[in-house]
């Protein structure tokens, strides 16, 4: 990559605007023009120039179906780069949230949510330290599941597909806890395992996740998590 490459990535990501978008994205999701425009608070004409320079620049991928344009996140490695941006332009001392409302929503999102397509948080930091601790994990020279974490996984019905450059582990450096959670291909599996069984859900209208009491059985059983720690 060229410095000029570079520099011209680095300008899609430094619009406040651009920035709202990308975030919003990381649920995974495909959105409209319309939603991320209410979403940013900014007007649709706007929200469609800069989502145009986001798929030009290969951040975004656009979908249409009917007179419907829907866009998401190019690829994991760009959901890797939000977030690992999110955790390091995260202040020190967070501003004291405004209301009520945006301090139970902000809660949550700390408690447990996903990052792209894996598990964040309180609940993504706790099963990460569980797998590391019971031998499934190694963090000490990158991350990888050993036989046993492999063993784990086929044992819990939860698979996936060793395809394409994605790493089976990788760490995500999390935004509200500062310590990597598990990504990569094992990571986006249990996540999608974890909603299709119950063992969390979706809260709210951003990325929230909670979960269930079959969750903390679940993760009990399999992983010895105490259940307070996940409320």
């Amino acid at each position: 990559m060229a410095a000029s490459d570079l520099a011209a990535l680095a300008a899609l990501f430094a619009d406040e605007s651009r920035a709202a978008f990308l975030l919003a994205l990381l649920d995974g999701r495909a959105w409209t023009a319309g939603e991320l425009a209410r979403h940013a608070g900014v007007a649709p004409s706007t929200a469609s120039e800069h989502l145009g320079k986001l798929v030009a620049g290969g951040v975004l991928a656009e979908e249409r179906q009917g007179r419907h344009r829907y866009v998401r996140l190019a690829d994991p490695g760009i959901a890797h780069l939000v977030e690992d941006l999110a955790a390091r332009s995260e202040p020190e001392v967070p501003p004291a949230p405004r209301s009520l409302r945006a301090a139970s929503a902000g809660q949550a999102m700390a408690r447990g949510r996903t990052c792209y397509d894996h598990l964040a948080g309180r609940l993504g930091i706790a099963i990460t330290d569980a797998m590391t601790d019971r031998g499934l994990l190694r963090q000490d020279t990158g991350f990888a599941l050993t036989d046993g974490g492999l063993a784990w996984f086929d044992a819990q019905g939860i698979t996936f597909v060793r395809k394409g450059r994605r790493p089976v582990a990788r760490g995500c450096l999390d935004w509200t806890e500062r310590r990597p959670h598990l990504a990569g291909l094992a990571g986006a599996a249990l996540c999608r395992h974890a909603l299709d069984a119950g063992w969390c859900v979706r809260i709210g209208s951003e990325r929230a996740v909670k979960v269930t009491p079959e969750g903390e059985n679940a993760l009990r059983t399999g992983l010895g998590i105490a259940p307070e720690t996940l409320r």
